[in-house]
């Protein structure tokens, strides 16, 4: 599998991945929001490579220009449901804020809908996590709920809010800009 906008595409992480993989998670410009036992080990990542369920998960490499800049993929991949789970993370801080994680999120969601027949895309992100919440919001994800003191991170609770994507509610075009149709 590999999706493509522009210098933009997603394709399947692979055994290769496995390094780049555990040196992003391990930075600390990074991992702030992430809810890994950190530090990574490219033995344990190597374990759960070839130890994870492809039927309900997909994991992917962004690359931007053809080289790897982060991770993005569906967990809980349930077919009878047709909901999954969202996440992403780059990992090249030095490409942030370029519409990378964006255009990966639109490629995404149209393989998610269009390919695998999913109704709904779900997602929970830490509050604070404001940056992550707009590209969200922009993407046409839709706040469903709050969760407060939901996860103990980094010795202390957190609140998290739970945010959607629906089959028929986000337009795509060409350029994979959204927008969002009302109900």
């Amino acid at each position: 599998m590999q999706l493509q906008n522009n210098e933009v595409s997603i394709r399947l992480f692979c055994e290769a991945d496995i390094p780049k993989k555990v040196e992003w998670i391990n930075d600390p410009k990074n991992n702030r929001y992430l809810h890994y036992d950190i530090p990574l080990s490219c033995e344990a990542t190597r374990a759960w490579f070839f130890h994870k369920d492809d039927r309900t998960r997909l994991d992917c490499v962004i690359e931007y220009e053809g080289v790897p800049v982060g991770l993005i993929g569906l967990l809980n991949i349930d077919t009878k449901s047709q909901k999954a789970e969202y996440y992403i993370s780059m990992g090249d801080t030095s490409v942030k804020r370029r519409g990378i994680a964006t255009r990966a999120t639109f490629l995404l969601l149209r393989h998610a809908f269009e390919t695998l027949g999913l109704n709904k895309v779900y997602l929970n992100v830490d509050d604070e996590n404001e940056a992550a919440c707009r590209l969200y919001e922009k993407v046409g994800f839709v706040l469903e709920g709050r969760f407060i003191q939901d996860l103990w991170h980094r010795g202390r609770l957190i609140d998290r809010r739970r945010y959607a994507a629906f089959r028929g509610r986000i337009v795509f075009n060409e350029g994979f800009e959204s927008s969002q149709r009302e109900l």
